[in-house]
């Protein structure tokens, strides 16, 4: 008998996961439902052992852009009339992405085959997560799957235009610290025990200063194997101990604390809050429905992801959306109170999808700012650095002279 792995949430809004055997999906979901559960997803298990090769190659990276264009692609054929079976087969033949022909073929096949298409992208969480599920889903039940294909596109671009502000903002930065870290090791491996060996010979009494830099470049020197075991060591263990719940929570908590950048940090992720739920609601989605998918896209933050399930709980218990956010104490009150208004007055889309497009200026704007102070501050830095330490060489090197001259 086949097996079905599920997603259920029961009353209280607990979900659980879990696996049973049934004749077809349809038995599957009628006994789920007897017992008082709200499925939030159910797909036939797969056999991992015996899985052909193109099942292995479906779980392929699938970048943004390639998924933005191909709702964008998908909803313009749907609306000039082309069957979605066609659309998808189309799509899947001319793909450039080997990963997501192969996905989308797959998808087609099912679709073909007589299954709703929310269904086949469920079973490809990978690439198609809660958000593309959902909101598929409501296009699907009010007849307006070209539409809700735009709104996938509008949200991926838009967080893929963050992604790539954040990326060209650090890159440069990145470089320039990785080379200059370079080029601060050679000088400590390679040059300063040049010249501590000549001031050993000529007997010199070293100034402060170079006596720190040579101490240093010693221990360096003749302790370096132990020194990067040390330090494989520690990100082994930090490693370890954010892969635990506890470490992950902790980590998660601290970054929204960190002085200038935790504010940073927090913006992104409420603005990507901000326009998952706007893109959600638009589309038809549920409030409870709404949350369950935002809680579930927020595994890389378990603050958020918390606060999300007691806003989900809540909602459940009857509560309104502003209400059970403040509850939380996480979000800032301008997001509470504007959510506020917005129930008041029946406009809660456009006032979550304007918060949405605030934080994003926010972000912007600490972009820009951020790429203006940085690099100045790396060459005054690092060059500082590196004087420090050409000095500590060459204040010896003149007394060095000033005996020569005297001789």
């Amino acid at each position: 008998m086949p097996k079905f792995a599920y997603t259920v949430q029961d009353a209280q809004g607990n979900a659980s996961n879990g696996i049973m055997e049934a004749v077809d999906e349809d038995q599957a979901v009628l006994v789920l439902q007897n017992k008082g559960m709200f499925i939030l997803s159910i797909h036939l298990e797969a056999e991992s052992k015996s899985l052909p090769m193109f099942k292995r190659i479906k779980g392929g990276k699938v970048k943004g852009q390639d998924l933005a264009f191909f709702a964008e692609q998908l909803a313009t054929m749907l609306s000039g009339g082309v069957p979605l079976v066609r659309s998808l087969a189309l799509l899947g033949d001319h793909a450039e992405n080997k990963a997501l022909s192969v996905l989308v073929k797959e998808i087609s096949k099912e679709v073909a085959a007589g299954g709703a298409f929310h269904k086949a992208l469920e079973k490809h969480p990978k690439t198609f997560d809660n958000l593309w599920v959902s909101l598929v889903q409501a296009g699907e039940l009010g007849g307006q799957l070209p539409q809700a294909l735009r709104q996938v596109s509008n949200y991926m671009q838009s967080q893929e235009a963050v992604k790539g502000k954040i990326v060209t903002a650090v890159a440069y930065p990145a470089v320039l610290f990785t080379m200059s870290i370079g080029v601060l090791g050679y000088f400590i491996i390679y040059i300063v025990p040049v010249f501590a060996n000549i001031f050993r010979d000529f007997n010199l009494k070293l100034p402060i200063l170079t006596a720190i830099i040579v101490k240093f470049s010693l221990l360096v020197t003749h302790h370096l194997i132990a020194i990067i075991v040390a330090a494989i060591a520690i990100v082994v263990a930090i490693r370890s101990y954010l892969s635990t719940e506890v470490g992950r929570y902790t980590w998660h908590k601290a970054q929204l604390r960190i002085p200038i950048f935790g504010v940073f940090f927090r913006n992104v992720l409420l603005e990507r809050l901000l326009t998952t739920m706007a893109t959600l609601i638009k589309s038809g989605v549920s409030i409870l429905n709404t949350i369950t998918v935002l809680e579930g896209s927020f595994n890389n933050n378990l603050v958020i992801q918390r606060a999300l399930k007691a806003v989900k709980s809540d909602v459940a218990a009857g509560k309104s959306i502003s209400v059970a956010f403040k509850n939380t104490g996480i979000f800032p009150g301008l997001i509470t109170e504007m959510m506020w208004m917005g129930e008041e007055s029946g406009k809660l889309p456009d006032i979550i999808n304007t918060l949405s497009k605030f934080y994003a200026e926010q972000i912007s704007q600490f972009i820009a700012r951020f790429s203006a102070m940085i690099d100045p501050i790396l060459v005054f830095g690092i060059g500082g650095v590196i004087a420090v330490i050409v000095l500590s060489i060459f204040l010896p090197i003149f007394q060095l002279s000033q005996i020569g001259s005297k001789g």
